[in-house]
């Protein structure tokens, strides 16, 4: 049994792989379980890592080289403005190129029939303004990204 912590398009899911089998694996995404099934089978793949030589491999074994994306150092750290809890975008008080400072009001979300106001959690200048007034998002949507 395999756990993953995974984040697609900003929200945060645990995911557990319990059995594959052939082409069908049952998986758990947040406590909810799913039998899902590949257009092909699944082969056992060994992963050599990258210092390790090819010899030690079985014959048997294919090997696959692992994926890897080289994002080059940055002088700017990158953050996501998530939103907290499910709701409408009641105002956005900033916009892609503003310079914000940390605790300075970024959105202001309805949730619960309460106004919650999203505030920037660190220093810098917006990148990009993912959401409008109007908007349904979902807890964990990113809202703003600060760079």
């Amino acid at each position: 049994m395999k756990e993953y912590k995974l984040k697609i398009n900003g929200n945060a899911y645990s995911v557990t792989v319990s059995d594959i089998d052939d082409n069908l694996a049952e998986v758990e995404v947040n406590g909810i379980p799913f039998k899902v099934e590949f257009e092909n089978s699944i082969k056992k793949n060994i992963i050599v890592p990258p210092k390790a030589s090819s010899s030690v491999v079985s014959s048997s074994s294919t090997v696959q080289k692992p994926s890897v994306q080289v994002i080059p150092p940055s002088t700017s750290k990158v953050t996501n403005v998530t939103s907290p809890l499910p709701g409408i975008i009641l105002e956005v008080a900033v916009k892609e190129g503003d310079t914000v400072k940390k605790g300075q009001k970024l959105i202001v979300l309805e949730a619960m029939k309460m106004e919650n106001v999203i505030e920037a959690n660190t220093d810098g200048k917006v990148i990009s303004v993912k959401v409008s007034k109007g908007d349904s998002v979902l807890e964990g949507a990113t809202l703003v990204t600060i760079g």
